[in-house]
């Protein structure tokens, strides 16, 4: 398939990029995350998630920083929830735009990571998007461990297209794909998304990657060639997942966007506003943050 003129970016640094962070950030300092993407041109940030703190103290105060949200009628925020419970949360605090459904391709990732068999997770997910519906939002739902599992190993691609197929019942506005301890490979991602589209054509693709073994770039392009047209990245390339071993950060946004706007893909999104973000977050989070581009001389050269 011929790469697209533009693609979608979903900013995830606010949630999953921090979420697996020991050092608690600051709620002011999220919400300073958030206003860095939207002047950098993000206008879909997963902007925190509605878990049981206890599990993921990050996340805490995610009623605090939706009240302190940019009053913006051009940014989509969105809220990851993991039951109803937390869609609830959600919903009232009447500053989530996109609830985020989370189901998971193999039960022992599906238990570890929330508490459900795999089917079950689906079933939760359809609920999910059925309550945001009808609060008059819209729906969301990643499929965890689509290219692997930490405890199971290899997935089956028919498995998780039997899962898209389940979940385009629903009628959720994405369906993603997460490469969620980053084993996946272009080929695998390639014939996956293209799968994925052929078994629900009416339901568009987004992928989510991670960086653990340094092939998050091209599997970006492999998915983008093989029709995805959401990409999820996180400034400075944070992230991680306290349920999945070995899981390291996302890619990164500032690295995304150098490849594919070079390839003459449009996201939107300006390079050297992201890199003084991955600058000023790495002050915050004390070290040097994990993107390359951060790290490099500009090119071309600036005058």
């Amino acid at each position: 398939m011929m790469v697209p003129d533009q693609i979608e970016m979903l900013e995830v640094s606010p949630r999953d990029g921090l979420q697996n962070e020991k050092t608690l950030v600051a709620t002011a300092d999220k919400i300073a995350l958030i206003e860095h993407a939207i002047a950098a041109g993000s206008r879909r940030i997963e902007v925190t998630s509605f878990v049981n703190p206890k599990a993921v103290p990050q996340m805490a105060d995610a009623e605090a920083v939706c009240e302190g949200l940019p009053e913006r009628d051009d940014v989509t925020y969105i809220g990851l929830v993991m039951n109803a419970r937390g869609a609830m949360r959600a919903l009232a605090t009447g500053r989530i735009d996109q609830l985020g459904a989370v189901a998971v391709a193999t039960d022992s990732f599906a238990m570890a990571n929330q508490g459900q068999t795999s089917d079950g997770s689906v079933e939760v997910a359809k609920e999910i998007i059925a309550l945001s519906q009808a609060a008059g939002k819209t729906g969301q739902v990643t499929i965890g461990a689509s290219f692997g599992c930490p405890f199971e190993g290899e997935v089956a691609q028919d498995r998780v297209v039997a899962m898209a197929v389940a979940l385009a019942d629903a009628s959720p506005v994405e369906i993603g794909l997460a490469d969620t301890i980053g084993v996946g490979n272009p080929a695998q991602v390639a014939a996956l998304v293209a799968k994925v589209r052929a078994a629900v054509p009416h339901i568009p693709v987004r992928v989510h990657f991670h960086n653990t073994r340094g092939t998050g770039l091209a599997n970006v392009w492999a998915a983008i060639e093989a029709g995805a047209v959401t990409v999820d990245a996180s400034i400075g390339g944070l992230g991680g997942c306290p349920f999945a071993p070995g899981a390291a950060g996302n890619v990164s946004t500032e690295d995304v966007v150098y490849m594919l706007e070079r390839a003459g893909v449009r996201t939107g999104l300006d390079l050297s506003t992201l890199v003084s973000a991955n600058h000023w977050l790495g002050e915050i989070m004390q070290r040097t943050l994990p993107g390359m581009v951060a790290k490099a001389p500009p090119f071309p050269k600036q005058a």
